[in-house]
């Protein structure tokens, strides 16, 4: 039967809390940043990435960090049937900092952890025989209950024909050899080990390691010796991996010398931490030889993929998508430091990005200076917006029902309270960073604004309305686009969603090509945000000369969404008819039109919630099924 999968993993799953102080001790890390790691979990999501249909065989704890390594997992599209939750024991962590380029100290948690208590019954028959191959890894053979449930996984697949991979993965203090400040260390000579993995070379059809990692299955330090002695006990494929030196590839019988064997050549890149390049590695290299290319195609996927990690910080986040390692290998990288590559990292962002539906309806209430003058008009506190705004997410909920494609704009300013009641729903929430009504463009708070964004939960999207016309004068366009580019810099350091919306018909004539114009001079500053926001126009033809530009400019774009100006729904519906010609117009973020009628009546104490939350949702609903069946007319036509 063909397999459904590629490839499944077993073995370490953890959570890796990396130091961002890079270049001090660990000692004095203040924050950290979170990401999956463990070897089978890094190659899981490293083999999604590059294309592979990937699954994993592991067990985490029933808690926040077990939680977080399965539903990033879905996220980057590994195969979770074989992820075990275990209600006894914490998920392990990996606390580690980069001090320089050769070291790297790191701690390991996993007294009594999750993954370490895999079983043979955790090993599901049906799953591992769905795959073309399993990896197994080093650190799974160390002790007896995972030793057995990771040769029960080998047995099932040598029955049903498929592939076994060994990823020796040797950690000595895993082993039992060395104490927990030795978390750093590759390599500790040891006959026991060497004796514990000779039996289970032989079932082997691709065996992968560094050279201290074969030292330790051929059970010498004379590198081509314990090559010379696996394949004595195996006829897999054997790779050496070399660091810098690239990687050496012995299909066959094993020649008078390292360099006589199939060689990929490594790419000179600024090493910044070498962790994990181990199994962007084998990511690529897996890319390759599951897909039967040529063994010089698979060292130069494998090369790359390691190119890419030692030039990052973390392990998994950091291997590349193979639309993004197709563009190093096709145009290289400007800069040594390949984290330092605008293109490569915009499509490393773009290419690992959370999934998001294809379209987007919007109810936007993050208006401030609005509803201050509205409250002041009809007499009310300032104090009563806040729940205002809480009684919108009730109507966008009511009109959303749980489904995709909808979302929310609100600030912090007086919708603190709404943004957790939006975290209750599957919103797409963006929130705005711009001062209200300023131009030239000025934000909100003082300080950082990076110290700002890193405060917001991962998943919400930074707005910044911008007024800008290409016939502003330079000066002031010179100190907007200062800002802007501020911004995306920030944005994409904190990694957050960036929509951008332009407003030029306020500041002068809307030509067919005056937002086009605009668009294209953010994307000549190298501005590639996210998301626009763009304010209506009755001309196609300015809507196809936009779209012509974001496609020329970034294929990566998410789209377009239509602003409401406070626009009566017939005028919207007019709008949604020109801009839905536009297939980048993916759907639309309006406010006023929804809410200010509501708003004005319930501030003055005219209107009950629950009639606030009906007729915002009732002209919430009428937009939403004006733009479906335009949009959805438009697109099959």
């Amino acid at each position: 039967m063909k397999p459904l999968l590629d490839v499944i993993t077993i073995g370490r799953s953890s959570v890796d809390l990396y130091g961002q102080q890079v270049g001090g001790r660990l000692e004095d890390m203040a924050s950290f940043s979170k990401a999956v790691g463990g070897c089978p979990a890094n190659i899981a999501i490293g083999t999604a990435r590059l294309g592979l249909k990937s699954g994993v065989i592991t067990r985490v704890g029933d808690e926040g960090m077990g939680h977080f390594i399965r539903e990033q997992m879905v996220r980057e599209g590994v195969a979770t049937a074989g992820i075990v939750t275990d209600t006894e024991r914490l998920t392990a962590l990996v606390i580690l900092s980069v001090r320089d380029e050769s070291s790297f100290p790191l701690i390991f948690y996993r007294d009594n952890c999750a993954d370490m208590a895999l079983t043979p019954d955790d090993i599901d028959e049906s799953f591992v025989a769905s795959a073309g191959a399993v990896v197994v890894t080093g650190t799974h053979f160390s002790r007896p209950n995972t030793d057995a449930a990771q040769k029960k996984a080998i047995r099932i697949a040598k029955a049903n024909g498929r592939k076994v991979v060994f990823d020796v993965d040797y950690r000595p203090n895993l082993w039992g050899l060395l104490g927990h400040a030795a978390g750093d260390s590759r390599y500790v000579r040891s006959e026991a080990v060497t004796e514990h993995l000779k039996p289970i070379l032989a079932d082997c059809d691709l065996i992968v390691g560094t050279e201290e990692e074969l030292h330790v299955a051929g059970g010498s330090e004379d590198t081509l010796q314990a090559i010379r002695n696996i394949r004595a006990a195996s006829s897999a494929t054997i790779v050496c991996k070399r660091g810098p030196m690239g990687c050496v590839v012995f299909p066959g019988p094993i020649p008078a010398s390292l360099d006589d064997g199939v060689k990929g050549p490594g790419f000179p890149v600024e090493v910044y931490n070498v962790l994990g390049a181990g199994d962007a590695f084998l990511s690529g290299f897996l890319r390759g030889w599951l897909r039967d290319e040529a063994l010089i195609t698979c060292c130069t996927y494998a090369n790359a993929c390691g190119a890419f990690a030692v030039s990052r910080l973390l392990c998994s986040p950091e291997i590349p998508t193979f639309p993004e390692l197709q563009h190093f290998l096709e145009h290289g990288s400007r800069s040594k430091a390949l984290r330092l590559d605008e293109d490569i990292n915009h499509i490393h962002w773009a290419t690992t990005r959370r999934p998001q539906a294809g379209t987007l309806r919007a109810l936007a209430i993050d208006h401030r200076a609005q509803l201050e003058a509205m409250a002041q008009e009809v007499g009310a506190s300032l104090d009563r917006i806040p729940a205002f705004k809480v009684l919108a997410v009730d109507a966008a909920a009511r009109v959303a029902k749980g489904r995709a494609g909808f979302g929310m704009l609100l600030d912090g300013t007086y919708g603190r309270e709404a943004l957790f009641r939006a975290g209750d729903h599957p919103f797409w929430v963006g929130r705005p960073v711009e001062f209200p009504g300023s131009r030239p463009l000025d934000f909100e708070g003082k300080g950082s604004l990076g110290a700002q964004l890193i405060e917001w939960p991962v998943g919400h999207t930074i707005k910044c309305l911008c007024f800008y016309h290409p016939d502003d004068p330079a000066d002031l366009k010179e100190r907007q686009e200062r800002e802007l580019l501020r911004l995306y810099d920030a944005a994409r350091k904190v990694g957050r969603e960036l929509l951008v919306e332009i407003i030029a018909g306020k500041n002068g004539p809307l030509r067919t090509d005056t937002v086009a114009l605009v668009v294209q001079r953010l994307y000549d500053l190298g501005i590639k945000p996210d998301w626009w926001k763009l304010e209506p126009q009755s001309d196609k033809q300015a809507w196809r000369a936009v779209g012509d530009v974001i496609r020329a400019n970034d294929p990566y774009c998410r789209g377009i969404v239509l602003l409401g100006l406070e626009a009566p729904e017939a005028a919207l519906e007019a709008a949604f008819e020109a801009a839905a010609s536009e297939s980048l117009v993916r759907g639309f973020a309006v406010g006023r039109t929804i809410f200010s009628e509501a708003a004005r009546r319930w501030l003055k104490g005219d209107m009950t919630d629950e009639a606030a939350v009906a007729d915002m949702a009732g002209r919430f609903q009428r937009l939403v099924d004006s733009w479906e069946r335009i949009a959805g007319d438009t697109r099959a036509a």
